[in-house]
């Protein structure tokens, strides 16, 4: 089993390092430097990569203003008006709950009959 393994990875050895070279080759071509460009040319350069209109950017950009949601804002207020009036009275009740209780120890003395 190893034998015919080590065999397998040879033989792709060869076949993979034989097609490589069987490439045809690509003769070097020369470098063939860029024209020099002209000041006015740099400087239109300049400006493309800058965006062309820093200084007025904003005058440019119209800025859309999100509208005032009035429907959501009515909800909330008739959601909370709605609301109040059960807040109160749990808040009522509680507190005449806990009025009645015991609190930190202090014994009004309808409790010690027993």
């Amino acid at each position: 089993m190893r034998y015919a393994l080590s065999q397998l990875v040879l033989v792709l050895a060869l076949l993979s390092g034989g097609a490589a070279l069987a490439q045809p080759r690509r003769q070097v071509q020369d470098f063939q430097a860029p024209r020099e460009q002209t000041a006015e040319e740099r400087e239109a350069a300049k400006q493309r990569a800058m965006g062309n209109n820093l200084n007025n950017y904003g005058k440019d950009i119209q800025v859309k203003q999100k509208p005032i949601p009035w429907m959501a804002i009515g909800l909330v207020g008739i959601v909370f008006v709605g609301a109040v009036p059960f807040a109160l009275r749990a808040y009522r009740n509680t507190t005449k709950e806990i009025s009645g209780s015991n609190a930190i120890g202090a014994n009004r003395g309808e409790e010690e009959e027993a």
